[in-house]
């Protein structure tokens, strides 16, 4: 497994932007897929965004498309999430993963087997 820390969240009005960075304590995490999901409170974590190891393939939950960009930096062992026109309907913790599965399906979690402590994105109406 892999160590992963995120940061970036913090608490915006309606329509604003932040940004989410993952950062890993391994290079080899340039070899995986990396994923980005979400957990509000009282209800299951779900998919947000994946990126493949180059970062040229980019999958999106219906919810956050054309909203949400996800992207990486191999140098430096970190993958990004920017949020733009968020709604208090993003309002969750955040988690980066790495995807250790080779499905079509990027939404299921057992595919990913190294997950960070989170970050708490909290967006006010």
């Amino acid at each position: 497994q892999v160590q992963l820390v995120e940061s970036g969240g913090g608490m915006v009005q309606a329509g604003g932007s932040l940004r989410l960075s993952c950062v890993a304590n391994r290079r080899t995490v340039g070899n995986y897929y990396m994923g980005w999901f979400r957990q509000a409170p009282g209800k299951d974590r779900y998919f947000v965004a994946a990126i493949s190891q180059g970062g040229s393939l980019t999958y999106y939950a219906d919810s956050v498309k054309g909203r949400f960009t996800i992207s990486r930096d191999n140098a430096v062992n970190t993958v990004f999430l920017q949020m733009n026109s968020l709604k208090p309907e993003d309002t969750a913790v955040y988690y980066c993963a790495r995807r250790i599965g080779s499905g079509s399906y990027f939404g299921s979690l057992r595919e990913y087997d190294s997950w960070g402590q989170g970050t708490q994105v909290t967006v006010s109406s």
